[in-house]
């Protein structure tokens, strides 16, 4: 008898059992909008945020699935929409990873939702931005310059216009420097411009390469207000346009020069007084960095500084989980995190020596969430510039990785080093210099 009522059930009672079941033991409080327009409010306090089921067939496909990045991709293909809190949103990763269901109770949970009737019988699919390797780059059969080259116009040459709604007026793309938490944006990033230059010791008449110089607010500040001749290099033919057309605009071509080159490919040896790169090394790969370490030292001067400013992970080895499958397939298709502990071997075994380490993570994760803050004030603007599924994609990353620097699952270091060398004295005995 029981069995012949749950067969003439609606689809949106089946909905709402299922959720009732999925959601007993879930500590926070949330509100589901099902495909009828009808609301289900689970726990006790009022939900921060609504998860809005814009189908039957997707609602369907989450419950058989129950994955917490299948539930992103709902989210970028407007099949689930988030209303309010978008980051006590995001934390229902943790209970969807950490809910453990008896087989018996899983399998009546599968049954019932496949009872759901879906629309229609088309698969659920949308202009999702996805990065998929082609079989000769599985098998090795392209050269990673190519990849590279590749993997950054993928995520760098989006729009030059969709970064500037939401960066600063010079287009920095990478962690600012906050005094305070009240700083504005701008001034913190003219903060973390000028606390690099600073850490390098920069001087007049000095050669300053910048590996992966962005839209080159680094080399342009520091040719500035350094008196340094700057060059920088990158792989986004974007970020170079940008760089090119600011060098003009600033009269900064007799000190400021900007490329289109793979770090691999520069040539020479002690060629530069100081090096930098922010926010790079993240895309070499784990098993380049012994070379690109190697690199920044040949081309380092005798007594000369190199800082390197960059991500690191709390675990090694870049394993496969829902955050790394889901950076790599919508976000950044090279991106590879490595431990500071690793990283520092690696910069020693390079001959490297190293002087001065500091942990920025905090200030990432203000910044990460100003930058979600502007992108959602200007979505009309941002959907001028790029498709509703890629603000989706850069909405949800930038959140989710504000929280993973909360939570310290994700850190970022400056590390000021040089070449190993007896008797040097690169940098002074204090960082009284620093701050004065």
């Amino acid at each position: 008898m029981v069995a012949n009522t749950e067969l003439v059930l609606p689809d949106i009672e089946r909905a709402r059992q299922i959720l009732i079941r999925l959601f007993a033991n879930f500590d926070g409080s949330l509100r589901v909008g099902l495909w009828d327009g009808s609301v289900l409010e689970l726990g006790r306090d009022t939900p921060p945020f609504s998860l809005i089921f814009r189908s039957a067939r997707a609602f369907r496909e989450l419950v058989l699935k129950r994955e917490p990045l299948h539930l992103a991709e709902l989210f970028f293909q407007q099949q689930i929409d988030i209303d309010g809190d978008l980051y006590g949103a995001l934390e229902l990763r943790h209970y969807l990873a950490s809910l453990q269901l008896p087989l018996t109770e899983r399998t009546h949970l599968a049954v019932q939702a496949l009872r759901i009737k879906p629309e229609n019988t088309a698969s659920i699919d949308g202009d999702v931005p996805k990065w998929t390797s082609s079989l000769a780059q599985k098998l090795g059969l392209k050269s990673n310059r190519s990849l590279n080259r590749q993997a950054i116009s993928f995520h760098y040459d989006v729009s030059n216009d969709f970064y500037a709604l939401w960066l600063d007026e010079r287009m920095v793309y990478s962690c600012a420097y906050y005094e305070n938490s009240d700083q504005s944006l701008e001034q913190a990033q003219r903060n973390k411009l000028d606390h690099i230059c600073r850490k390098l010791r920069l001087k007049p008449g000095e050669r300053l390469l910048d590996i992966g110089c962005g839209w080159g607010a680094l080399i342009c500040w520091a040719a500035q207000h350094y008196g340094v001749s700057a060059h920088g290099i990158t792989l986004s033919q974007n970020q170079f346009d940008h760089a090119q057309r600011v060098i003009q605009e600033q009269g900064l071509e007799r000190s400021v020069s900007v490329e289109l080159r793979d770090y691999r490919d520069l040539q020479g040896e002690a060629e530069y007084d100081k090096l930098v790169s922010v926010g790079m090394f993240e895309h070499v790969g784990l098993k380049n960095l012994p070379a690109y370490f190697a690199v920044a030292q040949r081309l380092l001067k005798p007594g000369g500084l190199f800082l390197n400013h960059g991500i690191t992970s709390d675990e090694g080895g870049w394993k496969k989980s829902v955050s790394t499958e889901f950076i790599n397939r919508y976000v950044f298709p090279d991106g590879q995190l490595e431990t500071i502990g690793t990283v520092q071997q690696l910069m020693e075994e390079a001959r490297l020596e190293i002087h001065d380490v500091e942990g920025l993570r905090y200030h990432y994760a203000l910044t990460l969430r100003e930058w979600v803050r502007r992108l959602e004030q200007r979505r009309d603007e941002a959907l001028l510039h790029v498709s509703e599924s890629t603000y989706r994609i850069w909405r949800l990353y930038m959140a989710a990785c504000a929280l993973q620097f909360e939570e310290g699952g994700t850190g970022i270091y400056q590390i000021l080093a040089s070449k190993r060398e007896p008797f040097a004295r690169p940098v002074p005995l204090t960082r009284r210099d620093l701050y004065e």
